[in-house]
């Protein structure tokens, strides 16, 4: 595990509508950027609702909200729909990305998959808080109040 801050790796991703996404896309304002294991699953979707509805508070606080698994276009355009997401998701089939944040590791019953974890990064690009193996109940809320602290100090 690295000490925050250090350098966010730099990425280039499609959205569900294939649009490419990039870290330098978002320089200037923060960025919650979110690895979750796959689509509309029960751990997934609680977490991606419950930062849905965090979104107006972390919008006031200037931040972005993205998400990336190893789903689909598809498959992400469907979850976003079935419950009403108001942020983007990107894909990352070949887990370059997901592997690059170190979201990619042993689960449970030693198998390897996609890490719940959350990355909290500032306007310049710096990682400043890291959610390991983050926990889907609340974590809008979580991160709501860790932004706050961030920029409070």
């Amino acid at each position: 595990m690295t000490d925050t801050p250090y350098p966010a790796p730099d990425f280039s991703l499609a959205d569900e509508e294939g649009k490419s996404h990039s870290l330098k896309d978002y320089a200037g304002s923060w960025l919650v950027l979110y690895f979750y294991p796959k689509d509309d699953t029960p751990g997934c979707t609680t977490q991606a609702c419950s930062l849905r509805d965090a979104r107006d508070d972390l919008t006031a606080l200037g931040a972005q909200v993205v998400g990336v698994s190893k789903d689909d276009a598809s498959s992400h355009e469907k979850f976003k729909a079935k419950h009403t997401l108001n942020f983007t998701l990107l894909s990352d089939p070949d887990a370059k990305v997901i592997d690059a944040y170190g979201a990619w590791g042993k689960k449970m019953f030693g198998k390897e998959g996609i890490l719940r974890k959350t990355f909290i990064i500032d306007p310049n690009g710096q990682v400043q808080k890291v959610f390991g193996r983050a926990n889907p109940i609340g974590h809008g809320e979580a991160v709501v109040e860790a932004l706050k602290k961030l920029q409070n100090n």
